[in-house]
């Protein structure tokens, strides 16, 4: 049998995986949204997919720490924090975003929307894996 990861290692993992899932969500949205909405709305874009990535980042934090607890409770109440953390840092960098000036909000608005969604598999996965 193998040896279980260390947490921190676990954790670099779901980064390593969450930056690959926002580029392919970046690199598929790429040409659509550059038809629909124009050359000026592909910032917003990359601004959409990297909030949601720092979000999803913040959020496993609670999970990593409760790595080392062996109770299930703890376990439970660290995904309930994610959950609540990653919302949280979502929603005040997408406030300080779109009040910026520097990107367009509709574009902004959707793919922070399609990051977090495409994201928030990735997260809970991590997250299960720790039970």
């Amino acid at each position: 049998m193998t040896e279980p990861r260390s947490p921190a290692a676990e954790y670099l993992r779901f980064l390593a995986w969450a930056t690959v899932v926002a580029a392919l969500a970046a690199l598929l949205g790429w040409v659509p949204t550059r038809r629909l909405a124009g050359e000026g709305a592909l910032p917003s874009m990359l601004a959409g997919c990297a909030l949601a990535l720092l979000a999803s980042a913040a959020g496993g934090i609670p999970v990593a720490r409760s790595r080392r607890s062996a109770t299930p409770a703890a376990k439970l109440q660290a995904m309930l924090a994610s959950m609540g953390l990653r919302f949280a840092v979502l929603l005040a960098l997408g406030a300080l975003a779109g009040s910026s000036g520097w990107f367009d909000g509709s574009p902004l608005l959707i793919w922070i929307a399609i990051g977090y969604l495409a994201l928030l598999a990735v997260d809970t996965w991590y997250a299960i894996r720790g039970f």
